[in-house]
């Protein structure tokens, strides 16, 4: 074999696999196996740690990320008041500010082995200073993260000014995704009408569709039925995601019975957002207070394609996180009770393999052909990796190294005990 451009030996691999040797040439896997003979410019030891895809987050706010406390602060930390927080920040943003915190939270990603995301952005603002502020980022980043924008009407299609025409216009701009978000439209059959007007843009334009669906307690907020139904109607089966659809938490288990099998059939893809929706959802309850995730196990029981995403980080509407997918689906297992050894996978599978399918990235895994994308975590499997919020070691992208972390090491000083904990058994 010709000289490579790195060689990562000794890793494990999400599907279980160890002892394998990864070879990467001109920024492409070209060789795994075990006890690859090869040389190569620079080479890196896995030690038996796990070497995965990157992660891949589904579904975030790039545009709001790490505005907390701008103007204020939402101190009822309700869903509410952060779309309403949101709408007195967004005369005041400048494109100057909006693309300096993404980049920052770029960053963040990057060191967190996150190299997808699938960003909305608010079009209700005939500006479009957000539009442009991350279409800008999207080509600053593309050398090292892949960014996909979503044309995300905030206030509603129906219900803000001008939302249709701002809408068109950000896809005309080059943003990827039509969005929607018909639960806030003004009545019900707004909303359904939303979602039949969008979809037909879509499908007008060859586009994906990612919707914010249903994102309320309310079991009658069924607008993922009629997503489903266009999806259908106008043969984007593949294309379409519904996010949050934390109504059907609250759902009858007999309307339920019949909704998954609609998603499924239309091959709808579900994201839920674990961080948020478990804080946004059930403020209205005093006990027992609902959790409101949609009904991720039995939706992957079906054979829906299901994903976390991290949703917000540091804005109106949640002032925590890091950009860390592991704690996303470390949170998604708890939630959902998924804790079983297969379930525990699928949890990890949520925030890589499944997200990157949903996005429709091309050469993405861990396989001969595949661009050369990989994080080594500082654990053994993907279940010691959630259990662990694994250090990423070394991040790479197309075959060159683009970040590290030192292994995280607690040194003990206790008579007659080891000189360090590394917390496995």
């Amino acid at each position: 074999m010709a000289m490579l451009d790195l060689l990562i030996r000794n890793c494990a691999l999400a599907d279980g696999r160890s002892g394998m040797d990864i070879g990467i040439q001109s920024g492409h896997i070209v060789a795994l196996q075990p006890a690859l003979v090869a040389d190569a410019a620079e080479s890196i030891d896995a030690a038996g740690q796990l070497v995965t895809a990157p992660f891949v987050d589904a579904h975030f706010h790039m545009d709001a990320t790490l505005s907390y406390g701008l103007p204020r602060v939402n101190r009822s930390g309700t869903l509410l008041e952060g779309i309403a927080l949101w709408g007195e920040l967004k005369p005041q943003l400048t494109q100057e500010a909006l693309v300096e915190r993404a980049l920052t939270y770029c960053d963040w990603a990057v060191a967190k082995g996150l190299l997808a995301i699938r960003s909305h952005v608010d079009i209700c603002d005939s500006r479009l200073l957000a539009v442009d502020a991350l279409l800008h980022v999207r080509e600053q980043v593309k050398p090292y993260l892949d960014l996909q924008l979503v044309a995300f009407p905030q206030d509603g299609l129906l219900r803000a000014p001008d939302a249709l025409s701002n809408l068109k216009r950000a896809l005309d701009k080059g943003v990827d995704v039509v969005g929607g978000i018909p639960h806030f439209e003004r009545t019900m059959a707004d909303g359904s009408e939303s979602v039949r007007l969008l979809c037909e843009l879509a499908a007008e334009r060859g586009l994906m569709v990612d919707m914010h669906c249903d994102e309320s307690d309310d079991p009658m907020s069924r607008h993922i039925e009629t997503l489903a139904f266009h999806t259908q109607r106008l043969g984007l089966q593949g294309l379409v995601t519904g996010s949050h659809v934390t109504s059907m938490h609250s759902m009858d288990n007999y309307y339920v019975s019949k909704l998954i099998p609609l998603i499924r059939e239309a091959e709808v893809a579900v994201v839920a957002n674990p961080l948020i929706n478990i804080t946004l959802q059930g403020r209205h309850d005093t006990y027992p207070k609902r959790r409101g995730m949609t009904r991720v196990p039995e939706l992957m029981a079906a054979g829906v394609n299901v994903a976390f995403g991290h949703d917000c980080v540091m804005d109106p509407w949640y002032s925590l996180g890091s950009g860390d997918m592991l704690e996303v689906a470390h949170m998604g297992l708890h939630v959902a009770q998924m804790t079983g050894q297969d379930a525990m996978r699928a949890c990890f599978d949520a925030v890589t393999s499944t997200p990157a399918k949903i996005l429709g990235l091309q050469d993405y895994g861990v396989t001969v052909g595949c661009r050369a994308d990989l994080v080594l975590l500082q654990a053994r499997d993907p279940i010691e990796a959630l259990r662990l919020r694994a250090t990423r070691l070394a991040v790479i992208r197309a075959g060159h190294i683009i970040a590290s972390t030192a292994p995280a090491v607690a040194r003990l000083i206790l008579p007659g005990r080891p000189a360090q904990a590394n917390f496995r058994i």
